[in-house]
């Protein structure tokens, strides 16, 4: 795998606008959420390199906040800091990928169980209403809207479980492997099983069924079976 090249100066100026961006937190933590937003999004690729000295002057801070900043990330995992090397996003082997994928259908499996036992009426509704966005998504051949609401879907169905460490750790966990995943779901014919695969996680929700709630939530994750490895392969060697 060759090395990514460095972080370029972004065309959108919004990117780049850290205005008002450090209210209720240090300039170091607005920077560590645009950096997390434009790694999780996609924007930067796992292994592309960061430039303290290129952040500083792309984000118009000084390198302290920066440094910082590249620290918290690399406490997250999502960045990789080398003495020599600088930061690079971190990027993850396959046979470490596809553990992570298993945790995370497990992790969903269980947020699903709970909601089957302890979603609210209004949680429901709005899993039904995120829903019907989601197939009208699919419809308009709308991605990037389509990838933006099924996090949607996954957030409201985190929160329907009720829990707390369950929770967080999944959110950890869906952010971590974001970027992959952002990929996996556009690969053919996988949105539209999406649709079918959240409203078996509905149906379950609604008639408080919470065993079919969990395993139609881990096969989500699961179904693309042997494929899954294809996929993954198939990401990293766009960086060969």
């Amino acid at each position: 795998m060759r090395e990514a090249g460095p972080l370029r100066s972004g065309p959108d100026p919004a990117d780049d606008d850290m205005g008002g961006a450090a209210k209720g937190g240090t300039l170091s933590d607005a920077l560590r959420r645009k950096l997390e937003e434009l790694i999780v999004s996609g924007v930067l690729a796992p292994g592309q390199r960061l430039d303290e000295v290129e952040l500083a002057t792309r984000f118009k801070v000084s390198r302290t906040p920066v440094r910082e900043a590249l620290k918290a990330l690399a406490a997250t995992g999502l960045l990789e800091i080398k003495t020599r090397g600088g930061a690079t996003v971190a990027t993850i082997s396959i046979p470490m990928l596809l553990e992570m994928f298993a945790m995370m259908g497990a992790l969903e499996g269980l947020c699903a169980k709970y909601a089957a036992r302890r979603a609210t009426p209004a949680q429901v509704a709005a899993l039904r209403e995120i829903h019907a966005r989601l197939a009208d998504a699919l419809a308009s051949a709308e991605p990037d809207r389509f990838y933006a609401i099924n996090g949607e879907f996954h957030d409201v169905l985190y929160e329907a479980s009720q829990t707390q460490f369950l929770a967080v750790q999944t959110r950890t966990l869906r952010r971590r492997v974001a970027p992959y995943r952002r990929f996996v779901t556009q690969q053919p014919g996988r949105m539209a099983a999406t649709i079918g695969e959240h409203a078996r996680i509905l149906a379950a929700i609604e008639r408080a069924d919470p065993d079919a709630a969990f395993a139609a939530a881990l096969d989500h994750v699961h179904l693309l079976g042997d494929e899954m490895a294809d996929v993954i392969a198939a990401f990293a060697s766009r960086s060969e």
